[in-house]
């Protein structure tokens, strides 16, 4: 059997590389532009490699009782990584997940085939298919979209943020990913817009990062509902690069005196420093 080589294919908004891992057949890691996008361990659907990916999957095991269905819409695919984990660890889950980028899932479906039984992946941009889904259908919405390595303008706003909130069953969360550094000024804007839609919220970083000592992925959530903090603490605690949770007053205090960001004024999420992400 020969070794897996790495494959390489220009997409709609970049140049794709599958690159296989040396260390540990069977498990990819998914770039654009020199940017990590997704790993994944077609082995072992539940190892989450990513430290951001592996806390939305601490949030989904948080969010209902193990092995329990979690009907879940992914706004941005990439790989797959994390409706993989969904399909082995809660089965029965319904789950789209809609990805702009049409030659990318075309390169994911032939390198790295999913179960067509467990997730519908449909191309498209996220505002438009979340404004065209049914109401009070999911339990979970997960946005994770990025051009290179920058959230798109039209997926930051007050109203974008809405339209997740009326897909949503009345008990589910609301989850973005996000990319900032010093002095956080997307992210408190960002805070700020999803406590404008949600009652309940809270972030999720390693200090470092919430400090502004260096640029790096947040996860912003919302809910109606009271979120599971205290089950997401432990969980964040335990991991080999430990998360904090911000919440109430501590995640006001960040926010300040950022207004909600409407449609108008919405700007793409800033570019990292140089070498933050890329890889060779």
């Amino acid at each position: 059997m020969t070794d897996p080589i790495p494959v390489l294919r220009e997409t709609a908004f970049g140049t794709a590389k599958l690159m296989p891992d040396i260390d540990d057949p069977g498990s990819w890691l998914l770039t654009v532009d020199g940017t990590p996008q997704s790993y994944v361990d077609l082995a072992d659907p539940t190892r989450l490699e990513f430290e951001y990916t592996r806390r939305l999957g601490h949030l989904a095991d948080a969010l209902a009782p193990e092995g329990a269905p979690l009907d879940t819409l992914h706004l941005g695919g990439g790989a797959l990584t994390l409706p993989r984990y969904l399909a082995a660890t809660r089965p029965g889950s319904r789950q789209l997940a809609v990805e702009a980028d049409g030659p990318l899932v075309e390169l994911v479906a032939e390198a790295l085939p999913w179960d067509r039984d467990a997730l519908t992946v449909r191309v498209g941009d996220a505002r438009e298919q979340l404004a065209a889904a049914a109401p009070a259908a999911w339990d979970l919405v997960v946005v994770d979209v990025f051009q290179g390595s920058r959230t798109p303008a039209h997926l930051t706003s007050v109203e974008f943020v809405r339209l997740a909130a009326r897909v949503l069953r009345a008990d589910g969360c609301y989850a973005a990913n996000l990319a900032d550094g010093a002095p956080l000024d997307f992210t408190a804007a960002q805070a700020a817009t999803v406590a404008a839609v949600f009652p309940h919220t809270c972030l999720i970083a390693e200090p470092p990062v919430l400090r502004g000592r260096r640029y790096g992925n947040l996860l912003l959530l919302g809910s109606a509902r009271p979120l599971p903090a205290a089950a997401l603490t432990r969980r964040l605690a335990a991991d080999p690069f430990p998360a904090r949770l911000m919440d109430g007053a501590d995640l006001a205090a960040l926010a300040g005196r950022s207004a909600p960001v409407p449609d108008t004024e919405a700007r793409m999420s800033p570019a990292p420093p140089a070498g933050a992400f890329s890889i060779g």
